[in-house]
């Protein structure tokens, strides 16, 4: 009661100064403290008052210990209980006329979603909404999925329908989909290359040496590949490949496509693949790694990837959306087909057999994040968003 009452005079000393309100929306606290902190702090110091808006979890203090107002919101990252959902619609909508942002900064399907629905019944000055993959809804098939996507289809029409909207897309596949949906248009879209990278805590550094490690770094989905990476270790090992395999990442169990703990378990008692969990510390992790594999099914613009390329690492990865983007093919990396074991494990082991083209490889990564992908671009790009959306108002 204290810290709410503290943060609605809060509110009221910003709006007798005429700050303006930023309000950022995702679906998970920690997911915005790894993608979307350097933008928040760099609003505040152009003057915005930041607001976040996520559901409760443990990162929910370090939120508030930077200084950011937090919103609690009854929202769940792969729930499909409809009074649920439309609980989440309507909290999100509770948040926005509690604040009336002057932007609001969506991130993510469900928060892109609902908050678009949201922005439209509520005083919201203007909506980045920001579109980092369109997920499995578009990648799975299935008469269920086939209708679910007419679903979603149908509500970022709605969504982003809001006129002083800006939607920003990773890759040109997602946004071509959605401007071929109706969804957008272009002059309303824009392109941001990932959530960029500090390219002074992930710097070069040459390879260790010893047993080469293979990493895969991210959750640990289906459709993030994790299947075909474990398969392909497999192989590889059976053809007397010396090399270690590990997995760095957390099994999620609110998304349908996650692995089993018995299955990871099953793995590792196999000796196929090592599992350290999640890392708050990945540039020790791409220190330690000699190769960064990801054979995601789709993807917005994998955060993994830009860390691998600043770091000086040689990646694989599948020919999808958002990961074909995420590198130079033949010359940061190789690109292998979607759901396909032996070609990934191929490509695998022809960079452990040749190390002066994996190097070479991990040199021009690190010449492409600093033309393309470095933090600082890709906040500068999200302030002048902020800036023309309160131009339009």
């Amino acid at each position: 009661m204290q810290n709410a009452f503290r943060d609605d005079l809060a509110l009221i000393e910003d709006r007798v100064g005429m700050k303006p309100v930023l309000l950022i929306v995702g679906n998970d606290a920690k997911y915005f403290l790894s993608h979307r902190l350097p933008v928040a702090e760099a609003a505040r110091g152009k003057g915005y008052q930041v607001h976040v808006a996520t559901p409760g979890g443990p990162y929910v203090g370090e939120i508030c210990s930077k200084g950011f107002i937090h919103h609690e919101l009854p929202l769940s990252r792969s729930g499909t209980n409809p009074f649920r959902e439309f609980k989440a619609l309507l909290g999100l909508l509770k948040v926005f006329w509690r604040v009336r942002p002057d932007i609001v900064h969506l991130v993510t399907i469900k928060p892109v979603l609902y908050g678009g629905i949201a922005a439209r019944l509520s005083p919201v000055g203007g909506v980045l909404a920001a579109v980092p993959g369109l997920g499995f809804i578009f990648t799975a098939s299935g008469k269920k999925i086939r209708l679910l996507r007419k679903l979603v289809s149908f509500m970022y029409r709605v969504a982003l329908g809001k006129r002083n909207l800006i939607a920003v897309f990773q890759n040109p596949d997602d946004q071509k989909t959605l401007i071929d949906l109706g969804a957008i248009t272009s002059a309303r879209s824009a392109r941001i290359r990932g959530s960029g990278v500090n390219l002074a805590e992930f710097h070069y550094r040459p390879e260790q040496s010893g047993v080469p490690v293979v990493t895969f770094a991210a959750r640990l989905l289906r459709d993030k590949g994790v299947l075909e990476f474990v398969h392909a270790a497999k192989l590889l090992l059976g053809r007397g490949v010396i090399a270690r395999f590990q997995l760095v990442g957390d099994v999620d169990a609110g998304n349908p496509t996650s692995v089993g703990v018995d299955e990871l378990n099953e793995w590792i008692r196999e000796r196929v693949v090592e599992w350290s969990g999640y890392s708050s510390a990945m540039s020790d992790v791409m220190a330690q790694s000699n190769l960064i594999v990801l054979p995601s099914y789709r993807e917005g613009l994998p955060k993994v990837l830009i860390e691998a390329a600043a770091s000086g690492r040689a990646v694989i990865t599948t020919d999808v959306p958002g990961c074909r983007d995420a590198i130079e093919p033949n010359v940061t990396g190789l690109l292998v087909p979607v759901k396909a074991v032996e070609p990934l494990a191929d490509a695998i082991q022809q960079l452990l057999k040749d190390d002066r083209c994996r190097a070479a490889m991990g040199r021009a990564g690190r010449t492409m994040a600093e033309q393309v992908f470095s933090i600082d671009s890709v906040v500068e790009k999200h302030l002048e968003i902020y800036a023309k959306l309160r131009h339009n108002v």
